[in-house]
C-alpha cells in the first residue's frame, strides 16, 4: 500500500499538467524517518581532510551508496585527496547537470561540544530555558512534520549541515525514484569534493585536467543554509575567499614587562594601529581603490530588496546594536569585498597570562571577494597601505640585520583560494529552478544575488563555461564550522522534497 501511495505521489509530481502543492510532504517525512539510521551511520564517519585515512573510508562508503543507485564511479586523482565523480545517463536527449557537493568537514574541538563525541550524532530538543538537551531517537516516530518543526528537533554532529545533510537528502531522493522505477529528467554528473574545508587547493587544476569528464550544461551547488525565513532559496552567486597573515615584531624573545615596559616596543600596539587604519568607525575600508568597479544599479537594488531579511531580528540574535555601513542593507553589504580580522595571537591570556612584552603579534585576515574584485589586486592594495604607514614589508621573518636597521617591520604572507562567481537571476537555469521550487512548495523562492559564504565553484564556471546556481536546504542557525553543528529535522525532510522536485523537472 505504501509503495502504491509513493508511486501515485511521484506520478503527480512528474506530470506536466497536474500537480498538488506539497503532496509529497508526508511521503518525504516517512522516507526521511526511515533513513535516519543511514544518516547516523554517515555522520559517524570522521571527515577531517587533514586525516587521509578517515577520508578514504568516507570515499568508500560514498562509492558504495552511489554504485547501488546505478551511478558509474570514477576517482579523479589530484596531488592529494582525489575527487569522486558519479555519473548516470537517463536519456540521450536530456541535458546534463553537474552537481557539486563536498563531504569533508571542519576539525573539531571536542571540549566545546555538548556531547560525548561530535562524530556520534545525537537528537536534541530545546528545554524551557532554550538549552538543547539530548533525547531518545524514538521521539521522531509517529510525529507529523508540523510537530517536528514546532518541537525544533535537531541532529547534532559534525557536518550534519555542512554538508553531509544535503548529500543524504539527495541519496534519499534518488533512492525513492529508483525504488518506484522513475528517473530524473536530466542526466547527472555528481562531483564530490573531500577538501572543500581546506579551500579545495587541487580543484582548479583537476577541473582543467578532467574538463571532458565534467562537461555539462549547468552546475548545481547543494550546499549552504536557506534564507532565515525558511522559504525555499536559490543562491545565484558566492563570494570568493583569500587570506593574509600579518606579523609584527617586538623584542626577539618576550621580555619582563616590569624591566622593559616603556622601553621594548610592543608588537600588539603596532598591529592594532595597522588594523585600525584600514577601516573607519562604520566598518568602511579606507584603503584607496578597495571598492573600485562595484556599482549597485537600481535593478540590482530591486533584486536585493526582494530578499525578505528581518534585520531587526538579525541584530537581536547576534546581539549588537548597529551593523557596519558598507552597504545600505545586509544584502547590499554582500556585494562588496570584505576585510575581516578572523584572529589575533600574541603572548598569553587567562590562566596562562604572563607579565611580558610579547615578541610578536600575528593577525589572520580573510578577504571575501566579489566578481568585480581581483584578490591579488586587493592584497597589493593592503600591502601598499601598510608600506605607506612606514613599515618595511617582508615575505619572511626578518634577519637580525633587518631588525637593527628598521624600526617598523612586518611580515606579509598571502594567498587567493578562489574567486567569486555569479549567474544572472533571470537566466534559463534560474527560471528552471524557480519554477521547480514553486511547483514543489507552492511558494516563490527567495533569490539571492550573492551569498556571503564561499564555495570553490569559479573553476567550473570559468573552465567549463556553464551557469551555476546554489540550492541551499539547511537551517540558517546550524553552527557550521563551529562546535555543536546541527541540522533541523524539518529542513532535512524538506530538503528531500526539494531534490525530488528538481530531479523531476526537465531542464530545457
Amino acid at each position: 500500500m505504501k509503495k502504491l501511495i509513493i508511486i501515485s505521489i511521484l506520478s503527480l509530481i512528474f506530470s506536466l499538467n497536474t500537480y498538488s502543492q506539497r503532496l509529497y510532504e508526508e511521503e518525504a517525512l516517512e522516507v526521511g524517518i526511515e533513513s535516519i539510521d543511514n544518516f547516523r551511520e554517515f555522520l559517524s564517519l570522521k571527515n577531517d581532510a587533514n586525516n587521509i585515512d578517515d577520508i578514504d573510508k568516507l570515499i568508500k562508503w560514498t562509492s558504495v551508496k552511489f554504485n547501488k543507485l546505478g551511478f558509474k564511479l570514477k576517482r579523479l586523482e589530484t596531488e592529494s585527496i582525489p575527487l569522486l565523480l558519479a555519473e548516470s545517463n537517463f536519456n540521450k536527449n536530456y541535458k546534463t547537470i553537474l552537481i557539486y557537493m563536498h563531504l569533508d568537514g571542519q576539525p573539531v574541538d571536542r571540549n566545546k561540544w555538548f556531547q560525548d563525541d561530535p562524530y556520534l550524532p545525537v537528537l536534541k530538543k530545546p528545554n524551557p530555558k532554550g538549552e538543547y538537551e539530548i533525547i531518545d531517537w524514538n521521539n521522531i516516530k509517529n510525529k507529523t512534520l508540523e510537530e517536528i518543526q514546532n518541537e525544533d528537533l535537531r541532529i547534532f554532529a559534525r557536518s550534519a549541515s555542512d554538508a553531509k545533510g544535503p548529500v543524504m537528502m539527495l541519496i534519499n531522493a534518488l533512492e525513492i525514484l529508483k525504488s518506484n522505477n522513475l528517473k530524473p529528467k536530466f542526466n547527472i554528473k555528481l562531483i564530490m569534493d573531500f577538501e572543500e574545508e581546506k579551500s579545495s587547493p587541487n580543484l582548479p587544476s583537476a577541473v582543467l585536467k578532467y574538463s571532458n569528464d565534467l562537461e555539462s550544461d549547468g552546475l548545481l551547488i547543494f550546499d549552504g543554509p536557506q534564507h532565515s525565513s525558511g522559504l525555499p532559496t536559490l543562491n545565484f552567486g558566492n563570494r570568493g575567499i583569500s587570506k593574509i597573515t600579518l606579523t609584527t615584531y617586538g623584542p626577539i624573545v618576550p621580555q619582563h614587562s616590569g624591566h622593559f615596559g616603556n622601553y621594548a616596543p610592543n608588537p600588539v600596539f603596532r598591529m592594532s594601529k595597522i588594523l585600525s587604519s584600514m577601516k573607519d568607525e562604520n566598518g568602511i575600508v579606507l584603503i584607496d581603490g578597495y571598492y573600485d568597479g562595484i556599482e549597485i544599479t537600481n535593478k540590482v537594488r530591486e533584486d536585493l530588496n526582494r530578499v525578505p531579511d528581518n534585520e531587526v531580528k538579525m541584530l537581536s540574535e547576534m546581539q549588537f546594536k548597529s551593523p557596519e555601513k558598507v552597504g545600505k542593507s545586509y544584502q547590499e553589504a554582500l556585494q562588496y569585498p570584505s576585510l575581516n580580522v578572523r584572529g589575533i595571537q600574541s603572548g598569553w591570556v587567562k590562566d596562562e597570562v604572563r607579565t611580558i612584552v610579547p615578541a610578536e603579534c600575528i593577525a589572520e585576515i580573510d578577504i571575501r571577494l566579489v566578481i568585480e574584485s581581483d584578490g591579488y589586486r586587493l592584497h597589493n592594495l593592503v600591502k601598499k597601505h601598510i608600506e605607506n604607514l612606514g613599515y618595511k614589508v617582508l615575505d619572511r621573518k626578518p634577519t637580525k640585520e633587518e631588525r637593527m636597521n628598521y624600526d617598523k617591520i612586518i611580515t606579509f604572507d598571502s594567498s587567493v583560494s578562489y574567486p567569486a562567481f555569479r549567474t544572472d537571476i533571470d537566466s534559463d537555469m534560474g527560471k528552471w529552478l524557480s519554477q521547480s521550487l514553486f511547483k514543489t512548495f507552492g511558494q516563490s523562492p527567495v533569490k539571492k544575488r550573492t551569498s556571503g559564504g564561499s564555495v570553490p565553484i569559479s573553476p567550473f564556471v570559468n573552465i567549463l563555461n556553464v551557469p551555476a546556481v546554489g540550492v541551499p536546504t539547511v537551517n540558517k542557525d546550524n553552527n557550521q564550522h563551529s562546535p555543536n553543528e546541527n541540522i533541523k529535522l524539518s529542513n532535512y525532510f524538506k530538503g528531500i522534497e526539494t531534490f525530488i522536485g528538481i530531479l523531476s523537472s526537465e531542464f530545457d
